[in-house]
């Protein structure tokens, strides 16, 4: 004879708002008892924070256009949770793309350093990544990772906006397997 599981299912799409708090509760009251509180909170943290990304986008040169575009109809970034927002304080994912320079480097570290934690950054575009073409130049910072740390890289020049949600699918793997 089967045992029934330690957690009962609950149809927690099927339930309203003043529902759905108490059941969520009901749910991981039952997970922490049966599993202990680490093996569970680190989970819900995990699939809370990949499935509700807000990036502050630093957009500085023709990657911002397909950044723009993966927001619009046809792409469509926001069903995958991602919102993007104006005020470093709300953000916890920086894309920075274009050609960064070392006059506006204090800019966007300094932006990076008033984001919450935890943090991610995304490089987009060949010139966020490495320079870009301009990478000689003794103006151009030859890469965002000099400046900040960098989670995810992605290549093109301008990367297509399937390149940048392929980027933020792989920055949620990275979220999905965080141990801390």
């Amino acid at each position: 004879m089967a045992s029934e599981p330690a957690v009962p299912f609950v149809e927690i799409e099927a339930l309203r708002a003043q529902q759905f708090v108490p059941a969520a509760k009901e749910a991981l009251s039952a997970m922490i008892a049966e599993r202990g509180q680490e093996k569970v909170v680190r989970p819900v943290f995990n699939w809370a924070g990949r499935n509700s990304l807000f990036p502050l986008h630093w957009g500085l040169a023709c990657c911002a256009i397909e950044f723009a575009a993966a927001f619009g109809a046809r792409w469509d970034a926001e069903r995958f949770g991602v919102v993007p927002r104006s005020s470093p304080r709300q953000c916890d994912l920086m894309i920075v793309n274009g050609t960064v320079t070392w006059k506006v480097a204090h800019k966007l570290i300094t932006l990076y350093e008033q984001m919450p934690e935890p943090k991610w950054v995304i490089a987009m575009g060949n010139c966020a990544t490495g320079g870009g073409p301009f990478r000689t130049a003794y103006s151009v910072v030859p890469g965002v990772d000099k400046l900040v740390p960098v989670d995810v890289y992605i290549a093109g020049c301008p990367p297509r906006p399937e390149a940048m949600l392929d980027g933020i699918l792989r920055l949620e793997d990275l979220i999905r397997e965080r141990k801390e």
